[in-house]
C-alpha cells in the first residue's frame, strides 16, 4: 500500500509562523518584564522642581534607584495644569521607563478642564500611592472665628463678602473652597493667585480672609500667630494635626478634600513591571526615615496595592465631578 502524500497548505503554514512568532514576542515581552529595569527609569513630574511633588517623589526615587541598581530620574514638565506631563507620559511606550509622579490634580482635571489631551483613566496605569495629604483651612485672626461654624455664621451674615484664596483656578484648594459653599450653603468668593506662595501672603496681609492649603505652606504662618488653623479636609483627623478636628466634625458632614502623591505609568504597563513597582514602593514607604522625610513635607506614607490606588482615583473623579457641576467651578 503506497503511503498517502502529505501536502502543507501555504496559509496554514503561514498561521502557524505567525502563531509561533506571536507567542515567541509574548514570551520575549514577559522576560523583559521580569528583568525590567536594566537602564534608567524616568519619572515625569508635571510641576516645578522644588515644588511639593518634587519633595516627596524625590526621597522615595531616590531609595527605589538604589534598591533596583538603577536610577529614577525626575524629569520636571510643568505646565497646563499638570496635563503637559501627564500627556508625555500617556504617550510613551508602555515599558515601564517613563511613569508619572503626580498628586491629586490629576483626578480633578476631567472635572474643570472643557478639553483635555488624553483621557484620565483609559490612558494611564495605576502603579502605588505614596502618600496622602490634609489641607488645612486657615483664617487671617482679625477675622473673629475661631471654628468652622462660626466661620459659617459670619458667611451667611455677610453674603458675598467673605473671600477665600487659591493657587489659581482649578486647583485642589479653589475646588475645597467651592465644596464649601456648595456643602456648607454660603456665599463666599473666590480669588485666585498664581501659586500657593502668594495666596498665602495675601491671607496673612488680610487681603483675603481665608484659605485651604497644604500643611507646609501655612505651617510657619500657624506657628507665629499670623494664621489660625480651624480644620483639616480629611474625612478623619490627620495623624500630622491630631488635634485639629475634621470639616465634617466643625458642622460642615460629608467633607472630605485630600491631596495625594502616586506613581502611574502608560496603559498597557506590564503586569509585572505594576505589581514589581508598587511592592518595592511599598516596602520602602515602611522604613520609618522615609515615612519621617515624608512627614516633614506634610504628607503620610500610603502604599498598598495598584487597585487600591485605581479605587482612590476612581472614587476622586466622582468625587470633583460632583463639585464642579454643583458650583460651576472650572479651570478658567
Amino acid at each position: 500500500m503506497q503511503p498517502t502524500a502529505f501536502t502543507l497548505d501555504p496559509r496554514t503554514c503561514v498561521c502557524a509562523l505567525s502563531a509561533a512568532f506571536a507567542l515567541a514576542g509574548v514570551a520575549g515581552a514577559a522576560r523583559a518584564a521580569e528583568s525590567w529595569p536594566v537602564r534608567p527609569v524616568r519619572w515625569i513630574v508635571p510641576f516645578p522642581a522644588g515644588g511639593p511633588v518634587d519633595l516627596i517623589a524625590r526621597p522615595v526615587a531616590q531609595r527605589l534607584g538604589e534598591a533596583w541598581g538603577q536610577p529614577v530620574v525626575l524629569d520636571f514638565r510643568p505646565g497646563g495644569g499638570s496635563m503637559i506631563g501627564s500627556e508625555a507620559v500617556a504617550r510613551a511606550a508602555p515599558d515601564g521607563y517613563t511613569m508619572l509622579a503626580t498628586v491629586a490634580q490629576h483626578a480633578i482635571n476631567p472635572a474643570i478642564h472643557a478639553r483635555m489631551p488624553y483621557d484620565t483613566v483609559r490612558d494611564f496605569t495605576p502603579v502605588v500611592q505614596v502618600a496622602s495629604s490634609p489641607f488645612m483651612l486657615v483664617v487671617n485672626p482679625a477675622l473673629p472665628v475661631r471654628n468652622v461654624r462660626e466661620l459659617l455664621a459670619t458667611a451667611r451674615a455677610r453674603p458675598g463678602q467673605l473671600t477665600y484664596a487659591s493657587a489659581g483656578a482649578g486647583s485642589l484648594n479653589h475646588l475645597a473652597g467651592e465644596m464649601l459653599r456648595t456643602v456648607g450653603k454660603v456665599d463666599i468668593v473666590h480669588v485666585p493667585y498664581k501659586g500657593g506662595a502668594p495666596a498665602v501672603t495675601d491671607v496673612v496681609g488680610g487681603h483675603v480672609a481665608f484659605m485651604f492649603s497644604n500643611i507646609v505652606g501655612v505651617a510657619s504662618q500657624v506657628k507665629a500667630g499670623r494664621l489660625r488653623p480651624l480644620a483639616v479636609t480629611t474625612a478623619a483627623r490627620s495623624p500630622l494635626l491630631p488635634d485639629l478636628p475634621t470639616m465634617a466634625e466643625s458642622g460642615v458632614p460629608g467633607f472630605d478634600a485630600e491631596s495625594w502623591a502616586g506613581v502611574l505609568g502608560p496603559a498597557g504597563l506590564p503586569r509585572a513591571v505594576v505589581e514589581r513597582t508598587a511592592r518595592e514602593i511599598d516596602r520602602l514607604l515602611r522604613l520609618p526615615e522615609l515615612r519621617d522625610a515624608l512627614r516633614a513635607q506634610g504628607a503620610e506614607a500610603a502604599g498598598g496595592t495598584p487597585e487600591q490606588f485605581g479605587a482612590r482615583i476612581t472614587a476622586d473623579l466622582a468625587r470633583w465631578a460632583k463639585v464642579a457641576r454643583e458650583s460651576g467651578a472650572r479651570a478658567d
